[in-house]
């Protein structure tokens, strides 16, 4: 698609059902009908950064940190993989507490316990620090880009650059990583052209996986009082990014299914996306790893129930890349 028809179709509420439709065709064609479960471990809410958007963020005096003991990970991520689940995902804010060689060591005693891909979500870290994840047994690495307008995204992340950003998502690509990026719909300030750049560029750099967010805001950021992105909106987004990747694999991600609690897993799946991943976090932090408010949990349970309401079949394998060798 060009700029044109893209800015078109987001631009016409009437168009959403026929795009909705086109773009699950697309994934049937390109993914097949197996949904890929995979579980998170949000284990350590400290971050070095200052998003102005996020409530990890460094300034945010009001949240309360925590960081799971490496034990504890390890033993998340056995349970996790008890359930049948073939990926696990170990994602936290910017948090150098966790050394390179401590992150290498749960990757590999995850690897070694139960034989699942690894997924790491650690942010912006030093160019040897991904070598030697690669290195330890991580399979796959996420790294947002979360907008394609570099002023923008400078707002937001005071003191770094889009063009950081996708320097490191090359560097994780040349290594070996699968890789998986995505942006924010609703960021305030966004534009439809934004949204217009972020699909084309998605296209452009054909990751492995694509992640497509909803702007919700946490009260003690920066930008609390701005409003919800909107869910429709964030769908057709959805869609457009499967018809422009389309075999990259695709979350619904929590924050659509937090401003959508009742349909937001099914409408999803329906606009395009094949992947799921619940929340293994313990109990006691999960509330504390608060990006945004009132985030919702996805379970096991709620994952398999969107599975069988929209007709599709839990994959098996460890959903590895559906992209050609490169």
């Amino acid at each position: 698609m060009d700029r044109d028809e893209i800015l078109y179709l987001l631009s016409h509420a009437e168009h959403v059902t026929g795009l909705l439709r086109k773009s699950d065709a697309v994934r049937h064609t390109w993914c097949g009908d197996e949904v890929h479960i995979r579980g998170i471990i949000e284990f350590s809410n400290y971050c070095c950064r200052n998003c102005l958007y996020c409530g990890l963020r460094r300034d945010n005096r009001k949240i309360t940190r925590y960081r799971m003991a490496e034990d504890d990970i390890i033993a998340r991520a056995i349970e996790i993989a008890a359930h049948g689940i073939r990926t696990i995902v170990l994602q936290s804010g910017d948090d150098f507490y966790f050394t390179q060689a401590m992150l290498c060591r749960i990757v590999t005693r995850i690897k070694e316990r139960t034989g699942v891909a690894v997924t790491l979500s650690v942010g912006e870290r030093p160019f040897e620090d991904y070598a030697a994840f690669r290195q330890a047994g991580a399979d796959r690495y996420l790294l947002k880009y979360e907008t394609a307008n570099e002023t923008l995204y400078a707002r937001l992340h005071p003191h770094h650059t889009l063009a950081g950003r996708l320097r490191i998502l090359d560097y994780l690509r040349n290594l070996g990583f699968q890789t998986g990026t995505g942006n924010i719909v609703g960021l305030p300030g966004q534009t439809l052209n934004d949204l217009c750049s972020d699909i084309l560029l998605l296209g452009e750099l054909d990751t492995d996986m694509t992640s497509i967010g909803l702007f919700l805001p946490q009260q003690d950021t920066p930008l609390s009082g701005c409003p919800c992105g909107d869910v429709p909106l964030t769908l057709k987004v959805l869609a457009l990014a499967r018809m422009e990747t389309r075999n990259s694999h695709m979350p619904v991600t929590t924050a659509l299914v937090t401003a959508n609690p009742e349909g937001g897993l099914a409408d999803g799946l329906r606009a395009g996306a094949n992947v799921i991943m619940p929340d293994f976090t313990p109990e006691q932090f999960r509330k504390d790893y608060a990006i945004y408010d009132n985030k919702v949990q996805i379970t096991p349970a709620n994952v398999k129930e969107a599975i069988l309401t929209v007709h599709r079949k839990v994959a098996e394998g460890p959903g590895d890349t559906l992209k050609p060798c490169r």
